[in-house]
C-alpha cells in the first residue's frame, strides 16, 4: 500500500524567486525506510515539513494512505505521525515519563494504558524504565535525550515517522549506535520512516531507498546499490565520489598504521559507499 504520495509537490517562499521544493513526484510504500539526502538548502527539510503540514505547499498534493492531507485538519494530520528533530525538544520541567506521555495525555488515554506504553517504549529504545522514567531531561546525555525523543514520537503508535537530522548534534560513536538502534526499531515494525540527513553514509546505511535532492529538485530516488551503480546526474556522481574519497582516506590511514580493515569499516560505518 502507498503510505505517502507526493504529487508534483512544490514550495516557493515569499520574496524568493526560486522553488525551495520544485515539483517533486514520488511514491513511498508502507513499511519503507526512506532517507532524504542533500546539502543545506536543497529542500529536504521543507519536503519533510510539507508531509505533516508544518509548511503548506504552494502547488501539488501530499497523499497519505490514499487521503489528501490538504483536506484534513493540520492538527489531526500531525497527531497521526511521529516527529523527531535534531534539538529533541523535551520539556525540561517534566520527567521522562511525562515527556513520553504528553500526547497520550492530550488524547485522554487511561493512566494504566499510558504507563504501560511508557514502559514498553523505554525498553524499546534501550533504557531501563525503572531507572529512567522519573528522571528529568537535564539528567540525561545527548544520546539518551535523543532516545527519549524517539520514544515520545512513537507513543501513539503512528504509521509514519518523520525524522529531521535527529543525530546531527551527537558525537560520532553515539551517532553510530543510535543509527543501529533506529534500524533495529524500524525492522520490528511496519512503520514508514522518512529521515532527512546531509550525511551520505547515514543515508545509505539506513535507507531502503534514498531520495537525493539538490536545489529543490528530486534528482534520484532508488536503492543505495542502484544509485552507486547508476548515478542519475553529475551532482549524484559527485556525492558518490566524495564518499569513495573518504573511504580511500581511511583505508590509506589504516594501511599506514597497520590496523585491520575491519576497524576501518567500523569507523566509517557499516555501509560505507
Amino acid at each position: 500500500m502507498k503510505a505517502i504520495v507526493y504529487q508534483a509537490i512544490c514550495k516557493k517562499f515569499k520574496g524568493n524567486a526560486q522553488w525551495a521544493v520544485d515539483h517533486v513526484q514520488a511514491e513511498i510504500e508502507e513499511g519503507e525506510f526512506i532517507t532524504i539526502l542533500g546539502s543545506s538548502g536543497c529542500g529536504k527539510t521543507t519536503l519533510l515539513k510539507m508531509t505533516n503540514r508544518l509548511i503548506e505547499p504552494t502547488e501539488g498534493k501530499v497523499i497519505l494512505f490514499g487521503e489528501d492531507i490538504g483536506t484534513v485538519d493540520p492538527v489531526v494530520v500531525r497527531r497521526r505521525m511521529g516527529y523527531v528533530i535534531q534539538q529533541v525538544g523535551l520539556f525540561p520541567h517534566m520527567t521522562i515519563e511525562e515527556n513520553i506521555a504528553a500526547i497520550p495525555k492530550i488524547l485522554k488515554w487511561e493512566p494504566e494504558r499510558t504507563e504501560a506504553r511508557v514502559t514498553e517504549l523505554l525498553e524499546l529504545v534501550g533504557l531501563d524504565p525503572e531507572q529512567y522514567r522519573r528522571r528529568y531531561p537535564g539528567q540525561l546525555s545527548g544520546g539518551q535525550q535523543q532516545r527519549i525523543g524517539l520514544a515520545r514520537a512513537l507513543a501513539t503508535d503512528p504509521k509514519i515517522m518523520l525524522l529531521d537530522e535527529p543525530f546531527g548534534a551527537i558525537d560520532a560513536i553515539t551517532r553510530l549506535n543510535l543509527q543501529n538502534e533506529l534500524k533495529r526499531i524500524h525492522g520490528g515494525t511496519n512503520k514508514t520512516f522518512l529521515l532527512v540527513t546531509h550525511d551520505i553514509n547515514e543515508a545509505f546505511k539506513l535507507g531502503s531507498r534514498v531520495m537525493i535532492m539538490n536545489e529543490g529538485r528530486l534528482l534520484q530516488f532508488d536503492t543505495p546499490e542502484e544509485i552507486i551503480r547508476h548515478p542519475a546526474d553529475p551532482f549524484v556522481e559527485m556525492l558518490i565520489r566524495s564518499a569513495r574519497e573518504q573511504e580511500s582516506f581511511w583505508e590509506s590511514a589504516f594501511a599506514v598504521s597497520g590496523e585491520s580493515p575491519e576497524l576501518s569499516r567500523n569507523i566509517k560505518g557499516e555501509n560505507g559507499v
